[in-house]
């Protein structure tokens, strides 16, 4: 991953903007939806600071009296919310400066999304912010809440805080953020912080991740990016974040602004610039989702939930149906389902009805509904199964209870069975639905988890937590001594790489067919001719690959056949000579590349070799560098890893060595220098010869 360099000096140095003592609304008007709005949400959170509003026409607004200007105020202002226009924008901050302010939030828009004048705009209002000391959120941003500290400077309609708040929200688009809030609350998940940072002129997401990271509040962050404009500071936050306990959920649109890939380099075709960016959610152990529901229904279960010991996955339900859709929802996600011990059957069977059977998914079949404490003891008894790392009960909770308490026993069973073990467990809703303030009462009464987030989200949210529960952080790699070397043929290529530990294929350079003929007569098993030239990347297309070539004296006239074909086809191209080689055959062909992200850096893509890494495109992907256990998880999530592993009779491939070849590959490209735009072996053979590299390839900028 790229280098982590020091946070900036300022970065703790937020509180007085996310927690501030007093706030200047500063252009406050009542003919301004964002005015009313934002005096709105800070008189609904229940604010007990002062509360300035500014105009410089004076006068009452929004039912106060205004001053005329922050220093007209003569008391201390922790932060203002700036809504005036982009034209007054500049001088607006010498009164800020005049008054102590040292945070602002700029809802104005017209800055860096508006093009290259809307950028130098911007910049000059970052500079003027910053020789007053005064950090910046925004511009084009609706604000941020703290529901916590009861603070909103927040420009369009919130709800009031709720109880029991435990989640985050930061996102690049207010408009999105809203969109969140609005969603948050009609599934009653309660917030601790929203942050809307537009267009990050100076606080960044990065920033806004840290502070949170120092709050006690969230135990997890909601994230939505558009981009990231400062890498490093990002893998730093999202450390900090992770050290703090706290779990990071993303979603992010677009790719990163790759523009110089190598169209001649297959790596940048093959895995694409969203990949760069999944690689670096695996290797920061970041939770990444694909749409607005799944993010706030994944961050909110993680905020609440215990982490799993093991992988597999234990549901119970009072329909044989719904446990049916949910053995088939959990395979398509690759979830296990675990079967029961002897043990946790017989367990079972002494609390099941007669007529249920012991299996998993457990259907407790409608008798549950009259005795709920069998849902108690069902839960228990399947959590001791050592196989089981979660729970899950698909139950909707009731909208109200009802007069005669039944809804209230019933959830008082469930939760006294989840609160019985010592595994993350939680009630889930059958279809997404909506919760009510009295059901989420009652969930909470009892310490009971309940998502309404339907068993499709909630599913998808428990493999997460599942898959990143033991997550531990990469290791750190060493860093990279650089050579002056610059390799840009196929020999060339090979040599270097066996000069970093990789195995390579034996060849020697031929430049007659006598020569041709003393080399294949030495080797004394068929070989493989090919063409030794800087300018053809693509030897077959010229004639520049001949297979299978027995005995010395066919080896001979394949080197002038060869010669021939690739003169007529590139008579320009410089050669070098012809590469002779011992034919290889059988074992398991891969891929390994690597590449230049244009934002994050050098990375490693690993895929199965020769044809299929273009036709099949099953590759993994990290950022460099990486260790022997990244390469190993990197070759368990290849689909077709089944071939490493004696597919039909083939022999085993040792993934211990081929990560160790991996690896060699990535630092001998780290070593090279960042001019290297790719670095592609294929294919690697994994056989009865060892790990070969076969074919190697530099394109370099």
């Amino acid at each position: 991953m790229p280098a982590a360099q020091p946070p900036s000096a300022s970065a703790s140095s937020l509180e007085r903007l996310f927690s501030p003592r007093s706030v200047a609304l500063v252009g406050a008007s009542e003919r301004s939806i964002w005015s009313v709005s934002a005096f709105d949400n800070i008189s609904r959170f229940g604010f007990d600071g002062p509360l300035h509003l500014i105009n410089p026409k004076g006068g009452v607004i929004h039912g106060r009296q205004t001053a005329t200007s922050c220093s007209a105020v003569g008391e201390q202002i922790d932060t203002a919310l700036v809504m005036v226009p982009e034209a007054v924008l500049l001088e607006t901050f010498d009164d800020l400066q005049q008054a102590g302010i040292t945070s602002a939030v700029i809802l104005s828009s017209g800055f860096a999304e508006a093009g290259a004048d809307g950028l130098a705009r911007q910049q000059a209002m970052t500079e003027k912010a910053a020789s007053a000391g005064i950090r910046l959120l925004g511009p084009n941003c609706l604000g941020f809440a703290n529901y916590t500290a009861k603070t909103a400077i927040w420009t369009t309609p919130l709800r009031r805080p709720m109880p029991n708040a435990s989640m985050a929200i930061v996102s690049q688009s207010g408009a999105l953020a809203g969109q969140l809030e609005q969603f948050a609350y009609q599934q009653r998940i309660a917030l601790t912080h929203m942050v809307s940072t537009g267009n990050e002129a100076d606080i960044t997401v990065a920033d806004v991740i840290e502070y949170l990271a120092e709050q006690p509040e969230p135990k997890s962050i909601a994230l939505f990016l558009e981009t990231v404009r400062n890498p490093e500071r990002f893998i730093i936050a999202a450390n900090k974040a992770r050290a703090a306990g706290k779990q990071i959920v993303v979603l992010k649109v677009g790719s990163s602004e790759a523009a110089a890939k190598a169209a001649q380099a297959h790596t940048g075709s093959l895995v694409g610039d969203d990949a760069v960016f999944n690689a670096l959610c695996l290797q920061l152990g970041i939770a990444r989702v694909n749409s607005l529901e799944e993010l706030i229904i994944t961050t909110d279960m993680f905020a609440r939930m215990k982490p799993a010991k093991s992988r597999g996955l234990a549901l119970l339900a009072m329909s044989g149906g719904l446990c049916e859709i949910a053995v088939d929802q959990a395979d398509e996600l690759g979830m296990s389902i675990p079967e029961l011990s002897a043990e946790t059957k017989a367990a079972l069977r002494e609390v099941l009805p007669t007529f249920a059977t012991p299996a998993n998914p457990v259907d407790m079949t409608g008798g549950a509904m009259m005795q709920p404490e069998l849902i108690s003891k069902a839960i228990n008894a399947i959590a001791q199964d050592p196989a089981i790392g979660a729970v899950g009960f698909v139950f909707d909770v009731p909208t109200k209870d009802d007069k005669r308490g039944f809804a209230r026993n019933f959830i008082k069973h469930v939760s006294d069975g989840f609160n019985s073990i010592d595994k993350p467990g939680l009630m889930m809703s059958h279809t997404f639905s909506a919760v009510s303030s009295e059901g989420k009462a009652l969930a909470d009464e009892f310490g009971l988890v309940y998502s309404g987030g339907g068993l499709n989200q909630t599913l998808k949210a428990l493999g997460q937590i599942i898959a990143l529960s033991n997550f531990k952080p990469a290791e750190i790699a060493s860093a990279i001594p650089q050579t002056d070397t610059r390799p840009n043929t196929e020999r060339a290529v090979l040599d270097y790489l066996a000069s970093h530990g990789t195995g390579v294929i034996p060849g020697e350079i031929v430049n007659s067919a006598e020569d041709a003929r003393r080399v294949a007569d030495t080797l004394n098993c068929p070989v493989v001719l090919k063409i030794a030239s800087p300018d053809i990347q693509h030897k077959t297309e010229v004639g520049g690959v001949m297979l299978n070539i027995s005995g010395g004296d066919s080896a001979a006239t394949a080197y002038t056949k060869m010669i021939e074909k690739v003169t007529a086809a590139k008579p320009d191209a410089h050669l070098d000579g012809v590469i002779i080689s011992p034919m290889r055959s059988g074992g398991v062909e891969l891929f390994v590349g690597t590449m230049q992200d244009p934002q994050w850096g050098p990375a490693i893509t690993v895929g199965l070799g020769g044809i299929w890494v273009e036709a099949l495109k099953d590759t993994s992907l990290r950022l460099l560098p990486i260790t022997e256990n990244d390469a190993l998880d990197m070759l368990g999530e290849l689909r077709g890893g089944v071939l490493l592993d004696g597919f039909r009779g083939a022999p085993v491939v040792n993934r211990q060595a081929l990560a160790r070849t991996i690896v060699a590959i990535g630092n001998a490209a780290l070593a090279l220098g960042p001019d290297l735009v790719s670095l592609e072996v294929n294919p690697i053979l994994a056989s009865e010869h060892g790990i070969e590299a076969l074919d190697g390839l530099t394109v370099w900028a």
